[in-house]
């Protein structure tokens, strides 16, 4: 049992000022997840993490990442809007993104972003829209499947993203002749890697191909982006990625590959928003029901609607029952949500303790792609999102919405209005 950031008491504490369901994040815990981070690459003194606003846009939470000297990586037009908001601008922000509008690209541009094109066809567009910049990147997606320690972890090939090895060497050369002179390489082969490889791997494969196009190319490559892919351990037997060793893997295949090619001075970025983020949330709801079927159910007031990486990938999040984790899990439940759906269910035949009405069920590691993914299937509606403070305070970051909040995009009588 992995040690929880908040007992039983102070979780009943916060539960009577806001109801269940709600997200709560660990300021001390995602402060400190920072530190490691930074002095994993330290030996960079280029080193950037880029938080990938998509897995927790919040704006109290991203401050946190400003506060450590973090960029932002965004993907899209709200997101830009949200970064800018909190402050972070030019360099500070990583635009990747796809099917990219042309009002994205625009404001990306206005902002100083760092694009990072997913396409070769990008490159006209965005010279249409607004010129292209002096430092660009490009994705590259090397197709096949991608292998580390003779293991298949994840298939480029049948990915929608990137340029091939041909697209990129002729887009570099493209961008040249449209006035780029900084170029970055940006790739994301791998999700949610708990072992140590996938970084010094990708690593290897990235700094080799930055050595190929600037032999071929003569382009200065500034910076190699990894991207994210380093994952949390969801599941209890899963080790987690220890993120000093990989810094230090990493740092060796730079010394080899890029070094000697006189390439010392490129600079390494990554964007690992689950890695920063996900042990340090979880989603807090209560037992309201129980039924006695052919199994055993507890109902919850909250569903997939609230987290739904479960109903949609199948994934495993570990499930506490509050001021019971010393109790023997001797009894066998299905934890459900009320949503019209089947696949509503956020643990199955989960032995836990026994779970009685007005228990706090506590559902782990859901700080990223948790409350980001949340919809209104039902009518359902999302819920607030807390911090806890390094102080033991708690800060509301975000309320939890309302009818009229779900009624707010129609014109009709008679409906509540904000």
């Amino acid at each position: 049992m992995k040690d929880f950031y908040v007992s039983h008491e102070k979780l009943a504490e916060i539960a009577k000022q806001y109801p269940t369901p709600f997200y709560l994040y660990d300021e001390k815990g995602i402060r400190e997840n920072m530190e490691r981070v930074k002095r994993a690459f330290a030996w960079n003194t280029g080193y950037r993490e880029y938080f990938a606003v998509k897995a927790t846009p919040n704006p109290y939470l991203l401050e946190l990442m400003k506060d450590g000297s973090f960029g932002v990586d965004c993907s899209s037009l709200t997101e830009l809007m949200l970064s800018d908001a909190v402050g972070f601008s030019g360099e500070q922000i990583m635009f990747s993104s796809n099917e990219t509008p042309d009002e994205d690209f625009r404001f990306a541009h206005r902002l100083g972003a760092t694009i990072n094109l997913d396409d070769f066809t990008h490159i006209e567009i965005l010279n249409r829209l607004c010129g292209i910049p002096e430092t660009i990147c490009c994705r590259y997606n090397p197709g096949g499947v991608f292998q580390a320690s003779n293991a298949i972890m994840d298939n480029p090939g049948d990915a929608k993203y990137g340029f091939t090895r041909d697209q990129l060497f002729e887009g570099f050369r493209l961008l040249q002749q449209l006035g780029a002179k900084h170029f970055g390489i940006h790739a994301f082969l791998a999700s949610n890697t708990t072992g140590n490889e996938y970084y010094p791997v990708l690593a290897r494969q990235l700094f080799q191909l930055a050595v190929d196009l600037h032999r071929e190319t003569g382009a200065h490559i500034a910076f190699v982006n990894l991207s994210g892919g380093v994952g949390v351990p969801y599941r209890p037997e899963q080790k987690p990625a220890d993120i000093l060793r990989i810094g230090k893997a990493v740092h060796k295949v730079y010394e080899e590959v890029l070094v000697p090619e006189g390439m010392g001075d490129v600079k390494l970025f990554t964007e690992m928003g689950r890695f920063m983020i996900a042990p340090y949330g979880c989603l807090v709801a209560t037992a309201i029901r129980e039924k006695h079927i052919y199994k055993e159910y507890i109902g919850l007031d909250a569903c997939a609607a609230n987290l739904m990486r479960p109903a949609m990938y199948g994934s495993y999040h570990r499930v506490t029952v509050s001021g019971k984790e010393d109790l023997p899990c001797d009894h066998k439940y299905d934890i459900v949500g009320g949503l019209c759906e089947n696949n509503d269910k956020f643990a199955v035949d989960r032995m836990l303790p026994k779970i009685s009405m007005g228990d706090f069920i506590v559902i782990h590691d859901t700080g990223a792609h948790g409350h980001a993914m949340g919809y209104n299937y039902n009518g359902k509606l999302r819920s607030a999102e807390l911090l806890l403070k390094e102080d033991g305070s708690v800060k509301l970051i975000r309320r939890a919405e309302t009818p009229a909040d779900y009624f707010a995009t129609l014109d009709y009588p008679g409906l509540p209005k904000l």
